[in-house]
């Protein structure tokens, strides 16, 4: 080689190596230098830069221009990820008001209950309560005094502090059996005569006066004979709020109704007028509290019967509460309300739990949700009990056509026919028209 002036080393040239320490993930793995050696192995372009796939460029080497990136996609990205974190907002601000809630609820009424923070799995019993406290600032009867009377109510204590006993009542009992797919109610009459534990025999919501929802509890669970899993005692303005969220409830009253609430609007103590008409009638928060405290209707004006002519009584008055609870329920399940949900997702997940103070928190509380969700989702296939209004001939394909026996088809004994034993005076299963013969035989006893 020429000799053209420059001085070249004779051997490699030094290099001195540098050491980092490792974090802590990288001492887990071993070091992965495959990358950076086929890097090293792809060519440089004629003009310079790294080489690039073909169908990357898209024409880069002829000169062409780079088409511009899909507009539409990347709309469709940042949508979706908005609506998730939305999704997440509402399931957030829920988790956390449910959780405020649960706070509330006094240890003693806690201690009693017998369920467990995985509802969805498996049914468990939940009594609902409301009491027939008003808020202090009202001038409804019955608004209670002094304001930590009203709070002890409210938060399922015992009276006690100078708050009298047997002051405050259970004017609501419900319980609802949710989970596993099931989610059905109970209700409970108000003046059921029943023995407290530790009182004399009298009304059963009296329980709630003397000992709080721990008291109320150990009352049901001893009229029932069944074990409280938890408990929702109902806050009044929670209710109105989350009702007014939903956009309110739909009822079917079966007649014409009308009544004043605490003295109707006009009385100057905070009531409310009710007139429905017989149907289905749009109630806002207020109206559907009015709706479930009735108790003695008032005569509608114009022709035709109403609830005050045929009669209202406790009965009539559950029936109105499940009412709205099932409302309540149909608009935060419908299919139809998802894009209205959706939009108020974060104002419902908030009002929701602020309705009942309750020991389920931030995990159980969304499973109640679910549960109701599942439960308008399945379609439950039944075969009603009815016995034959009179014995009628045996017939083998008649049997397997109209009807399932409670055992397997035998041909009666002609010897005692009318004999209690005979399987022509048994009772069998009659299917309706959308019940198959399959399911009968699959529920037959």
């Amino acid at each position: 080689m020429p000799d053209d002036g420059e001085q070249r080393p004779s051997g490699p040239p030094e290099y001195n190596v540098y050491r980092s320490r490792k974090g802590l993930l990288a001492r887990l793995r071993s070091a992965d230098l495959t990358g950076l050696r086929e890097r090293a192995k792809l060519p440089e372009r004629p003009g310079g830069g790294r080489w690039m796939p073909r169908w990357k460029r898209r024409g880069a080497d002829e000169g062409l221009p780079r088409p511009p990136r899909s507009r539409l996609k990347r709309v469709l990205k940042w949508v979706a990820l908005a609506a998730l974190g939305w999704i997440l907002l509402s399931f957030l601000a829920f988790a956390v008001s449910a959780q405020l809630q649960s706070f509330k609820l006094s240890d003693e009424a806690k201690s009693t209950l017998h369920g467990n923070p995985f509802l969805l799995p498996s049914a468990q019993t939940i009594l609902v309560l409301g009491t027939d406290a008003r808020p202090p600032d009202t001038k409804e009867p019955g608004a209670p005094h002094k304001k930590k009377c009203f709070e002890q109510q409210s938060h399922g204590d015992a009276p006690h502090d100078g708050c009298e006993a047997g002051e405050y009542r259970a004017d609501t009992l419900m319980l609802i059996r949710a989970g596993g797919g099931a989610f059905r109610k109970l209700s409970i009459p108000r003046d059921s005569y029943t023995e407290i534990p530790g009182q004399a025999p009298t009304k059963i919501n009296a329980a709630y006066a003397f000992g709080g929802a721990a008291l109320q509890i150990k009352t049901i669970e001893q009229f029932l004979g069944i074990k409280i899993d938890h408990v929702a005692i109902v806050d009044f303005t929670g209710f109105e709020d989350l009702i007014d969220a939903v956009g309110g409830v739909e009822v079917d009253v079966p007649h014409k109704l009308c009544a004043d609430i605490s003295g109707g609007a006009g009385g100057g103590q905070g009531g409310v007028t009710l007139h429905l008409h017989k149907g289905e009638n749009t109630l806002d928060g207020q109206k559907a509290l009015a709706y479930s405290r009735i108790r003695e209707p008032s005569e509608c004006p114009g022709p035709g019967k109403s609830a005050f002519t045929l009669g209202y009584n406790d009965l009539d008055r559950e029936k109105a509460q499940q009412a709205v609870i099932n409302g309540i329920k149909d608009r935060l399940t419908d299919p139809l309300r998802v894009p209205y949900n959706f939009i108020k997702g974060p104002i419902i997940g908030w009002d929701a739990p602020k309705a009942f103070v309750s020991d389920m928190g931030f995990l159980t509380m969304p499973q109640l949700v679910l549960a109701a969700g599942v439960s308008r989702s399945l379609v439950r296939r039944r075969c009603a009990i009815s016995p034959p209004s009179k014995p009628r001939p045996w017939s083998r394909s008649a049997s397997r056509r109209t009807r399932c026996s409670t055992s397997n088809p035998t041909r009666p004994s002609q010897s005692h026919p009318s004999t209690p034993s005979s399987p022509r005076r048994r009772h069998r299963w009659r299917r309706p028209s959308s019940c198959r013969s399959r399911c009968c035989r699959s529920q037959s006893p």
